[in-house]
C-alpha cells in the first residue's frame, strides 16, 4: 500500500496514488480508459476551471452556497483554469461520451485543492451543486473553442491578412504570367494574385465570427437531460454573467438547453468554418510551392526565405517547408472536421455521447490554424521574393497575350498567331509583326502585359 491512500465513491473503495489530488471517480476512468493517451488539451481545463469558478459564484450570489466554501472553490477552480495542476487530469479522451469523467476528475481535484485549504468541501454536493456532466461538458467545448478562436485564431487570421494585403501593396505594379488549368493564361499582377489571398482570408475571419454567436450561447442551467432539474432557475443566466466577468467574451444563458445539450450543431457550425479556412490556406500553400518551384526547373517565380537544409543527401537544396507544413495543418484540420462531424449525429435523444472527441478535435483544429498562420503570414508572405527576370522572360514568351489582339484581328487569326509563336518558340510580339499587319508600336501597346492586367477592351 506504500505511495497509495484509499478513497471511496459509490461503488465502494479504490487505490489512489497518495499524491493525487484526484479521487476514485478518476482513478476509475483511468483504469476504465486506458486508450490513446491523449488527454483533454489546456484550453478544456481552462474552461472547465472558469465554468467551476463561476458556479461556485452564482451559487453563492442564489444562497445556495456558504460564503467560505464559495470562496475555496473560486480559488481553487481559477488555480485549475490558469494550468496549476494539469498533471492531475490524466483521463483518456476516448472515455465516456458525456465526459463524465472528466467533469468528476475537475469537482475531485477542486475539491481536494479547497479541503487543504481548511474548507469542507464536497466534489458533488458543492463543487458541482446545480450542474451535471451533461450541461458541464457541453458548455466547457462552447467555452474553451470560443475563448481560443478569440484570443488566438481571429488575431492570428488578422495578421495574417494583413501581412497578404501589405505584400499585395508592394507588388501591385508587377506583372506577371497568369494561370487556369496550370497552363499559361492572361497576365495579372502578382497585387492581384495576393489580393485573392487575402479576400478568402477575410472570408474565413466572417465565417469563424458568425460561428462564434452560437457558439456564445451555453446550455448551463439544463443539467441531467435540459429541464433543469437540481439547479435553480436562474443558475444558467448567473454563471454566464460570472463566464463573461472571468473570460471576457460575452456569454450567454442558450434559450434551449434541450438543443445544447442533445445536439452539437454549434460545435460543428465551427468545426466547418475552420474546415472552409483549412481549405483556403492550402490554396494559398499550394501556390507558394508552386511559384517557388525549381529553382531551375521550375517555375521559379519566386523564392522563399531559406530557412532549414532541404535534404540529408543532396546539399544546397532548400524546401518550401512553411507551406509544407500549412498544408499537412489542413489535412489534419479537415480529418478532424470529419470526426466532429460524425461525433455531432450522435446525440441520442437528450445528450451528445461523442463529447470529449468533440471537444479534443474542436480545439486541436483551433490551435493548429492559429500556429501555422502565423508562420505562413512571418516565414513565407513577408520574405518571399520575386524574381523578376524570370516572370519578364515568361510573360514574353506567352502566346496567350494575343488573346489581347481579338477585338483588332479576329479570333481565327490570334489562334494561328499564337501556334507559330508556339511552334516557333518566338515572343509573341515579334510574330504578331509578321501575322497582323500591325505596327511594333501598336503592338507593344496592346500586349502590354501590366495594361493587361487592368482588364477592359483593347484596341478600341
Amino acid at each position: 500500500m506504500s505511495g497509495f491512500r484509499i478513497e471511496h465513491d459509490s461503488m465502494g473503495e479504490l487505490r489512489v496514488p497518495a499524491d493525487a489530488l484526484y479521487g476514485a471517480q478518476t482513478q476509475r476512468a483511468i483504469e476504465n480508459f486506458p486508450v490513446s493517451g491523449l488527454t483533454l488539451p489546456r484550453g478544456f481545463i481552462r474552461a472547465l476551471g472558469l465554468i467551476k469558478a463561476a458556479a461556485a459564484e452564482a451559487n453563492l450570489a442564489l444562497g445556495h452556497l456558504k460564503k467560505g466554501q464559495a470562496a475555496a472553490i473560486r480559488k481553487a477552480a481559477l488555480a485549475v483554469a490558469d494550468g496549476q495542476f494539469d498533471d492531475q487530469f490524466p483521463i483518456d479522451v476516448f472515455q465516456t461520451g458525456s465526459g463524465t469523467s472528466t467533469n468528476m476528475n475537475a469537482n475531485e481535484v477542486i475539491a481536494h485543492l479547497a479541503a487543504k485549504a481548511g474548507s469542507k468541501v464536497h466534489p458533488n454536493d458543492h463543487v458541482n451543486y446545480g450542474q451535471s456532466s451533461n450541461d458541464v461538458i457541453p458548455t466547457a467545448i462552447h467555452v474553451s473553442a470560443t475563448l481560443m478562436t478569440t484570443e488566438d485564431l481571429l488575431p492570428a487570421l488578422k495578421h495574417l491578412k494583413k501581412t497578404i494585403e501589405r505584400r499585395a501593396r508592394e507588388l501591385k505594379n508587377v506583372a506577371k504570367t497568369g494561370r487556369t488549368h496550370l497552363m499559361d493564361a492572361m497576365p495579372i499582377t502578382f497585387g492581384q494574385e495576393l489580393s485573392g489571398w487575402a479576400a478568402q482570408i477575410g472570408a474565413a475571419i466572417e465565417r469563424v465570427e458568425d460561428a462564434l454567436k452560437r457558439m456564445r450561447r451555453l446550455p448551463q442551467g439544463g443539467t441531467a437531460v435540459g429541464t433543469g432539474i437540481n439547479a435553480d432557475p436562474k443558475f444558467g443566466a448567473a454563471v454566464a454573467k460570472e463566464l463573461k466577468k472571468l473570460g471576457g467574451v460575452k456569454f450567454e444563458s442558450a434559450d434551449n438547453c434541450f438543443e445544447g445539450m442533445a445536439g452539437q450543431d454549434a460545435a460543428v457550425e465551427l468545426s466547418g468554418a475552420l474546415k472552409t479556412l483549412a481549405v483556403a490556406l492550402m490554396k494559398i500553400a499550394n501556390d507558394l510551392r508552386w511559384m517557388n518551384s525549381g529553382p531551375l526547373a521550375g517555375l521559379g517565380e519566386i523564392e522563399l526565405p531559406a530557412l532549414q537544409p532541404g535534404s540529408s543527401i543532396m546539399p544546397g537544396k532548400v524546401n518550401p517547408v512553411i507551406p509544407e507544413a500549412t498544408a499537412m495543418v489542413a489535412a489534419q484540420v479537415i480529418g478532424n472536421d470529419a470526426t466532429i462531424t460524425i461525433a455531432g449525429q450522435s446525440g441520442n435523444f437528450q445528450l451528445n455521447v461523442m463529447l470529449p472527441v468533440i471537444a479534443y478535435n474542436l480545439l486541436q483544429s483551433i490551435g493548429l490554424l492559429a500556429n501555422v498562420s502565423r508562420l505562413l503570414a512571418d516565414k513565407a508572405v513577408d520574405g518571399f521574393k520575386v524574381n523578376k527576370v524570370r516572370v519578364d522572360e515568361a510573360l514574353a514568351m506567352n502566346p496567350i497575350l494575343v488573346t489581347a489582339l481579338n477585338p483588332v484581328i479576329g479570333y481565327e487569326k490570334g489562334a494561328a498567331t499564337a501556334k507559330q509563336a508556339y511552334r516557333q518558340k518566338r515572343p509573341i510580339i515579334d510574330v504578331a509583326l509578321e501575322t497582323t499587319g500591325l505596327s511594333k508600336a501598336e503592338l507593344q501597346k496592346l500586349l502590354d502585359p501590366l495594361a493587361l492586367t487592368r482588364g477592359g477592351i483593347h484596341g478600341e
